[in-house]
């Protein structure tokens, strides 16, 4: 059954008064914000497990300073429709999805911002439709392959998502962040996920993680992996050093990305896995100088 959520639950969001619009991808409606912006770029920025749009809320008026930018809710996270059923999530269907979103709009010249299970499909995507995409910003994010070593962390963390009785979206995000968050702020993150009906998305994201090669979605993270060996454009890897899940992951996706180590060597210091929480503006303030030293007219 496809759910859809009601409006009501997102009144009382804090600093996040965009209008939301709607696109059709398949039988779900998958929800997203924009500003027109001042500039000509476009930038698609893709939020992560277990939030969604509200957590760019701090980047948005910076990288408007330069032009359109884009933020959708992943299926099943905010305001986008969700399938209640879980065995109905999979990578390939957070992939589609994607996909027909990017189409629709017919985004092109992307700069992708992307973050956690944003920064998977994002790059999947961009790897495999390279003439939308104009500029890679991966933050605290990878390509799994099912070859890649998860850590104790991780496991236990996937374990809890997936069986805890009450899943408390708000406290995972806060134990995810560096900073301590506004009360309100907390219960932003809660708003998508007002009781069970809704939640599974946010149960289902972790076990989607490819352990190994064999397991679906491992095919395409391998293919994806092979495109971004070669790619071309601009890229900006930018991690947060106090990320205990994907920190270690940094280095080894900014030297397989050709073009990474052309772009200063960063890291966003005092910002843990949600780092947009952490430093979005600071964050936002160094894209913008890597649009800036990167232009458009370059990149053909």
């Amino acid at each position: 059954m496809v759910v859809s959520i009601s409006e009501e639950h997102f009144e009382d969001v804090p600093d996040f008064e965009y209008e939301p619009q709607y696109v059709d991808v398949g039988e779900l409606r998958m929800a997203y914000v924009e500003t027109d912006g001042e500039g000509e770029e476009t930038f698609l920025c893709l939020h992560g497990e277990p939030t969604w749009s509200f957590l760019y809320r701090k980047m948005i008026p910076t990288l408007a300073e330069r032009g359109r930018v884009v933020v959708p809710d992943l299926i099943g996270c905010g305001r986008s429709d969700r399938y209640e059923d879980p065995d109905e999530y999979s990578v390939r269907m957070h992939y589609d999805a994607l996909r027909t979103f990017v189409e629709e709009l017919d985004l092109t010249d992307i700069t992708l911002v992307c973050q956690d299970w944003g920064g998977v499909l994002g790059l999947a995507l961009a790897a495999h439709q390279s003439d939308r995409f104009a500029r890679l910003v991966p933050m605290n994010t990878g390509v799994p392959d099912g070859t890649q070593e998860m850590s104790d962390r991780w496991h236990e963390f996937a374990e809890m998502v997936a069986t805890a009785e009450d899943l408390d979206i708000g406290r995972l995000v806060r134990n995810g962040c560096y900073r301590d968050l506004p009360e309100e702020v907390v219960e932003a993150y809660r708003a998508p996920f007002p009781d069970e009906r809704y939640m599974a998305a946010a149960r289902t994201f972790p076990g989607l993680v490819p352990t190994s090669p064999d397991d679906p979605g491992a095919e395409l993270m391998a293919e994806t992996q092979d495109r971004l060996g070669e790619w071309e454009k601009p890229a900006f890897v930018l991690f947060a050093r106090e990320d205990p899940i994907t920190s270690h992951d940094r280095d080894p996706l900014r030297h397989h990305i050709p073009t990474a180590t052309d772009q200063p060597d960063v890291w966003i210091d005092e910002a843990a896995h949600f780092l947009q929480e952490d430093a979005g503006e600071e964050i936002a303030d160094h894209i913008v100088e890597f649009v800036d030293r990167t232009p458009l007219e370059r990149i053909d």
